[in-house]
């Protein structure tokens, strides 16, 4: 139990309340302080490093392409057999595809299927990664030493091989297959939230939560939360990529029934073997290429929340 010195010189226990209450008063603004100044150090994080700010505003453009695009180029939905294939012209500046519909309309109502399905994944799996971390650290014990055990057997689970069972016995659609990834995917953020928190509890901000007997609850989001705020959000972009990649591998193996998205047009694309057709080869290269930009956007920003993570490493 930490006490201060002037705790020691009191005498009654509402004089101990009132430094309680008071000093806990403090870590509260400071804590709020705390946050800010995180916020700040993540904003410096991402926009002083260029490949870092390239990667958000890159992000950006694909999220706005998603979400505005389609309302100016609608996609085709009637097939035009007369222009079947064709390369790229005027008209349609990446050709059409096997029904005569125009590529670039595909390519950008591809995204927004794909980029909530990733948002999705990340979003549960980070809370239940922190969630379950810190909660483990900060109670000990048996429920900590079960915890590091099922994280561990959890690690070894296959994951993309097992969704392609799980998708020949099961109907995956976007919302399912997001909340099987985020459960197949807490255990290596849990174990790593677990560290950060074990080196925290011994802080003194953390110290008087527990002795103002604050919930657990509190103690993880307000107290515990705003300190990793950088590490959670470069994990977040690394599951969003691992989401990803698992959702466009199992369109393209064709186990997963989705209507229109990048992974479909990949699909569609090398089942109409259109990489022997260099006219509409961009069939095949757009989404693929859209993809890459996605990813690598990601891989950027996580490497600019990681300057932000690592103290050492701030400029």
């Amino acid at each position: 139990m930490l006490k201060t010195q002037s705790e020691n010189n009191l005498k009654t226990p509402q004089e101990i309340n009132q430094v309680l209450s008071t000093t806990g008063s403090a870590y509260q603004l400071k804590g709020t302080t705390r946050f800010k100044r995180n916020m700040r150090h993540l904003r410096e994080a991402l926009f002083s490093d260029a490949i870092g700010a390239f990667g958000f505003l890159l992000l950006l453009a694909i999220i706005l392409m998603s979400v505005f695009g389609p309302i100016w180029f609608p996609l085709d939905t009637i097939s035009n057999p007369e222009v079947i294939l064709n390369a790229p012209s005027a008209e349609h500046f990446l050709g059409t595809d096997h029904l005569g519909r125009d590529i670039w309309a595909q390519v950008v109502s591809g995204g927004r299927e794909l980029l909530v399905l990733a948002f999705l994944t990340a979003s549960i799996a980070v809370l239940l990664g922190l969630f379950l971390g810190s909660l483990s650290a900060l109670i000990g014990g048996r429920f900590d030493e079960i915890m590091v055990f099922l994280a561990d057997v959890w690690l070894t689970i296959p994951r993309f091989p097992l969704l392609v069972v799980m998708s020949g016995f099961f109907t995956l659609n976007a919302t399912t297959l997001a909340i099987v990834l985020a459960v197949l995917s807490w255990a290596g953020l849990f174990r790593t939230i677990r560290a950060e928190v074990l080196s925290l509890r011994s802080r003194d901000f953390i110290e008087v939560a527990f002795m103002l007997d604050m919930p657990k609850t509190y103690i993880i989001f307000k107290e515990i939360l705003p300190n990793m705020m950088g590490f959670v959000v470069a994990n977040f972009t690394l599951l969003m990529r691992a989401a990803i990649y698992a959702q466009v591998g199992l369109v393209f193996l064709g186990l997963l029934p989705l209507d229109q998205n990048w992974g479909v047009m990949i699909n569609v694309a090398w089942n109409q073997g259109v990489i022997y057709n260099p006219d509409a080869i961009w069939f095949l290269l757009a989404p693929t290429i859209v993809i890459c930009l996605l990813i690598l956007s990601l891989v950027w920003i996580a490497r600019s929340m990681e300057e932000f993570f690592n103290p050492g490493l701030r400029k």
